[in-house]
């Protein structure tokens, strides 16, 4: 009854900014009530983003916390927000890789979230051409874990604030490329840029550098390992104590690689939303959010150019 007063007020909030309409809803999965809130699209079939809240969230954050309602609403497309058992997600890291308290033993959310598009596809809402998924976090490793097992069902994909591990690379084996933007901050306390285990006392050992994961997603989509091209973007906020580089890379058409590092940047979604309810608390847990970019804004710049 509290998560769904929680959602309630979320999407009370969504009304309010003329974002309509969004619906909480569930699907049964492996005898598991999974929930998730849809914002429908104005028409039908819209191209469909799954956004994945992280560790301790729910799609009520996403929904608050983010720009991804004005923007689908802008836009025209439609935004599944599922909820994660415990507030997490079963990715395909060990129990070990994962801070905090995990999913339940045996979740499996590659599942959930197979069921959740087949639902949105078959009552016509989603577009199987155009299909996206995006997580920050948790969420981040939980959208990678989703192209590694069904790649088939993506158009493009990205992942924030998060970084692959020895065990998350050996079990990725994608069925066909995927594009992939990642969106990484140099002074991120939980996931650090140069890997291993960050400086937080939250923090686990032994994730990959956002380099060696760079590399991974150029090798496994056939691209060439150099940078093609490095571009400093504006720096509209200079109160933020970060830039954003975008790192791009040559790969054949249809399989882009992107880096957003936000240099500076923190464990946060870049934007103007703000990501926590006690903000200075928050740069002091998990470093500073950038402002010079809106990071929902940038990745649905990339999806929209897939297929």
């Amino acid at each position: 009854m509290r998560r769904r007063a929680i959602v309630m007020l979320a999407l009370a909030g969504v009304l309010a900014l003329g974002v309509a309409p969004a619906a909480a809803d569930s699907l049964l999965v492996n005898g598991t009530t999974r929930t998730f809130v849809l914002q429908a699209p104005a028409t039908r079939p819209a191209p469909l983003v799954i956004v994945l809240h992280g560790k301790t969230q729910s799609s009520a954050d996403m929904m608050t916390r983010t720009s991804w309602p004005l923007i689908a609403k802008r836009d025209g497309f439609a935004v599944a927000y599922p909820d994660g058992l415990n507030h997490a997600w079963a990715d395909s890291r060990p129990h070990q890789r994962r801070a905090g308290n995990p999913p339940p033993e045996g979740t499996d959310d590659v599942a959930f979230i197979t069921q959740l598009i087949a639902k949105l596809v078959g009552d016509g809402t989603a577009d199987p051409r155009r299909i996206y998924v995006t997580g920050i976090s948790n969420g981040g490793a939980m959208a990678m874990t989703l192209v590694c097992e069904r790649a088939d069902l993506f158009a493009a994909a990205a992942s924030v604030i998060m970084n692959l591990t020895d065990e998350s690379a050996r079990a990725c084996r994608p069925q066909r490329p995927v594009p992939m933007l990642l969106m990484n901050g140099t002074a991120d306390p939980l996931i650090p840029d140069q890997g291993g285990r960050g400086t937080s006392r939250f923090a686990v050992d032994g994730f990959w550098s956002t380099e060696r994961t760079l590399q991974f997603w150029r090798r496994t989509n056939g691209c060439a390992t150099g940078d093609a091209a490095t571009t400093d973007l504006p720096d509209r906020n200079p109160s933020d104590q970060s830039t954003v580089t975008r790192i791009e890379t040559n790969c054949p058409q249809g399989r882009d690689v992107v880096l957003y590092r936000v240099n500076g940047g923190g464990h946060r979604m870049p934007g103007n939303f703000p990501d926590a309810h006690f903000a200075k608390l928050a740069t002091t847990l998990l470093g500073p959010q950038n402002g010079d970019i809106d990071g929902a804004d940038t990745i649905w710049a990339f999806f929209m150019r897939f297929p």
